[in-house]
C-alpha cells in the first residue's frame, strides 16, 4: 500500500466515496426500537397510525413519509440517550416541532428509514428574566406561549407569524424563522443568546449562557441557527427579550404601487425613528383571497386599492405616542398622493382585524388551490421595480397566471406566488408547468442578487434548485461542515444540504 502523501487525487476520492456510502443511515431493527420503547416509555414511543399520521405530512400536504415510530422524550437526558442510541445503530432522525414549516424539512423519508423525532412534550420555560431581558425556554415551547410568558414579567419576545399558536421555538432556532418584526429586530438569529443541542453522536453542547459579549472562536450556536437539524438536535434556547409595547398604532393604506410603498417607509422611519416595526405589503389580489375565502373578513378601505401595506408602530412607557406620528405622516401622505386612502385602528379589536387580514393570506390560498410557492428576498431598493418588472413578464410568459406578491417589503422578503390560470385544472397545470415557472421566477431573483429562500429555509423543497443556483464554494463549506459534525449522515438527511454530483455526501 502506498503511502498516504502519495496516494493520487482518484485514490483519495474513492475512499472518501467508499466511506459516505458504508456511512448511510440504516433502517431501524426491532433491538432498537425495543431499546427505545424501554427507554421512552408509551407516552414517548408512539407508533399507533392515529396518532403518528397526523405528523408525517408537511402543511402544505406536498410531502408524505413514513416511520416505524415516533419518539416524544421529555428531557434533553432523554434525547441524548435517543440520539446516542441512533447513532450506535447508524439510524436516521428526523426532528420536528409545530410542523408548520412550508419546505418539508420536517417530513420524513417516504421509504420509512428514519425515526420521527418530536421535541413538543419538552416545552419548559427553564428562566426567564426582567434583568437580563432574556428567556430560556425548551424546544417545544409554543411561539405564542412564549409571548405570554414574556407579558407576564413586563417583556416581549419580537418575532411573530401566523403560526404563532403552533409554531415552536426549537422549530423557530433551526430554520431562522423571520415573520413581521424582522424590520427592527431581525430574524431569529438575531434574537439567539444561546443554545442547547445534542449532536449526532450524542455528546451535548451547552451553550444556554445569555452572554451579549462572547469571543471564543467558531460560534456554534449560529451554526446551529438555521441548520434544519441536520448538524444536530435543538433541545432548548436563550432568547433576548425587549421592553413591552405601551402604546401602539396599526394602520392599513392604500397605495398606487410598490414604488409609493417603499416611499412611504422610508418617510415613516425619518419621521418615526424606529417606532415603526412591521410594514408588509398586500396587493389587491391577495386581500380579494382572503375576503373570498376566510370567514369574517371585512374589506379595511371602502374602495378597493391596486396596492396595500399593513403599518405597525409602537412606544414604549414614557415614549412618544406612535399614534400621533403614524396619523399625521398619513396624512401629510396623502396630501402629496403618495398615499390613495388609509384607516387607523381605533382599538385593539380592529388592530387584531387588520392583522387578521394579513396573516390569512397563507390559509386563504390553501384553501384556493395549489400554487407555486416562492419565499424570495431581493435588495431592498430592488424590490418595487422587480415586482412591477416580473410580475408582468411572468404572467405574459404563463398566459392567464396571476402572480401574488405580498410581505414583509421592508427586509427585502416578498412570499411571490404564482396561481394557475381560473380555468386550468391546477396541479395537472404545475405538473406541467411548475419546475420551469419556479426556476425562472428563481433566476429572476439571482440576477438582481437575490435568495430563493429568505426565511422558509431549503428543506427537501428546495434543494435541487439551491445546488443549481448557488456558488460551488458555498456548498462545498456546507458539505464539509454537515461531513465534519455529522458523518454517519444521520440528521435530517435529504435536507438542506444538497448531494455532491455521484450522490456520496450526507
Amino acid at each position: 500500500m502506498e503511502p498516504a502523501g502519495r496516494r493520487t487525487g482518484w485514490q483519495i476520492a474513492r475512499r472518501l466515496h467508499y466511506a459516505a456510502r458504508m456511512s448511510r443511515p440504516h433502517a431501524p431493527d426491532p433491538l432498537l426500537l425495543d431499546r427505545l420503547g424501554a427507554l421512552l416509555g408509551p407516552q414517548g414511543f408512539v407508533t399507533d397510525p392515529d396518532l403518528v399520521t397526523p405528523w408525517l405530512t408537511d402543511w402544505r400536504d406536498r410531502y408524505r413519509g413514513e416511520t416505524p415510530a415516533l419518539l416524544a422524550p421529555c428531557s434533553t437526558a432523554q434525547v441524548v440517550e435517543v440520539v446516542r442510541l441512533a447513532a450506535g445503530a447508524r439510524v436516521a432522525l428526523v426532528p420536528q416541532g409545530g410542523n408548520t414549516g412550508t419546505v418539508g424539512g420536517a417530513t420524513p423519508p417516504a421509504d420509512g428509514s428514519a425515526l420521527l423525532l418530536s421535541l413538543r412534550r419538552m416545552n419548559r420555560i427553564r428562566a426567564i428574566s426582567a434583568e437580563d431581558n432574556a428567556v430560556i425556554a425548551e424546544a417545544g415551547v409554543i411561539l405564542s406561549d412564549l409571548h405570554d410568558a414574556a407579558a407576564a414579567i413586563g417583556r416581549r419576545f419580537p418575532l411573530s407569524l401566523a403560526a404563532k399558536g403552533s409554531a415552536t421555538i426549537g422549530g423557530l432556532v433551526s430554520t431562522n424563522a423571520g415573520g413581521t418584526q424582522v424590520l427592527r429586530f431581525g430574524p431569529m438569529r438575531a434574537l439567539v443568546l444561546g443554545i442547547e443541542a445534542v449532536l449526532p453522536d450524542g455528546s451535548l453542547f451547552d451553550g444556554l449562557a445569555t452572554l451579549r459579549k462572547d469571543n471564543r472562536g467558531y460560534d456554534l450556536r449560529q451554526l446551529l441557527t438555521g441548520a434544519e437539524g441536520t448538524l444536530g438536535v435543538v433541545t432548548a434556547a436563550a432568547l433576548r427579550l425587549v421592553p413591552a409595547v405601551a402604546a401602539r398604532a396599526v394602520a392599513w393604506v392604500g397605495v398606487p404601487d410598490p414604488r409609493a410603498a417603499l416611499a412611504l417607509l422610508r418617510r415613516l422611519e425619518e419621521r418615526t425613528g424606529e417606532a415603526v416595526e412591521s410594514f408588509e405589503l398586500v396587493p389587491d389580489n391577495a386581500l380579494a383571497l382572503v375576503l373570498r375565502n376566510i370567514g369574517g373578513a371585512r374589506a379595511p378601505l371602502s374602495e378597493p386599492c391596486p396596492w396595500n401595506v399593513l403599518v405597525e408602530a409602537v412606544g414604549t412607557a414614557g415614549g412618544p405616542d406612535p399614534r400621533d406620528a403614524l396619523e399625521q405622516t398619513l396624512a401629510a401622505a396623502i396630501e402629496d398622493g403618495l398615499v390613495v386612502d388609509a384607516t387607523l385602528a381605533a382599538n385593539e379589536a380592529q388592530a387584531e382585524a387588520l392583522w387578521a387580514l394579513r396573516e390569512s393570506i397563507s390559509e386563504a390560498e390553501k384553501i384556493d388551490g395549489p400554487s407555486l410557492k416562492h419565499d424570495i428576498s431581493v435588495p431592498v431598493s430592488e424590490m418595487p421595480a422587480f415586482l412591477e418588472r416580473e410580475r408582468e413578464q411572468i404572467e405574459a410568459r404563463y398566459p392567464g397566471s396571476r402572480i401574488i406578491a405580498f410581505g414583509h417589503l421592508g427586509d427585502g422578503n416578498i412570499h411571490f406566488n404564482l396561481l394557475p390560470p381560473e380555468d386550468a385544472p391546477r396541479r395537472p397545470w404545475i405538473a406541467e408547468h411548475g419546475a420551469a415557472a419556479s426556476a425562472l421566477v428563481h433566476d429572476r431573483v439571482a440576477a438582481v442578487g437575490g435568495s430563493l429562500s429568505a426565511e422558509h429555509g431549503i428543506g427537501q423543497a428546495k434543494l435541487d434548485e439551491f445546488a443549481r443556483l448557488t456558488d460551488p464554494v458555498r456548498l462545498n463549506a456546507l458539505r464539509a461542515i454537515k461531513r465534519a459534525i455529522d458523518p454517519l449522515g444521520i440528521m435530517n438527511p435529504g435536507k438542506l444540504v444538497p448531494l455532491a454530483s455521484g450522490g456520496e455526501d450526507q
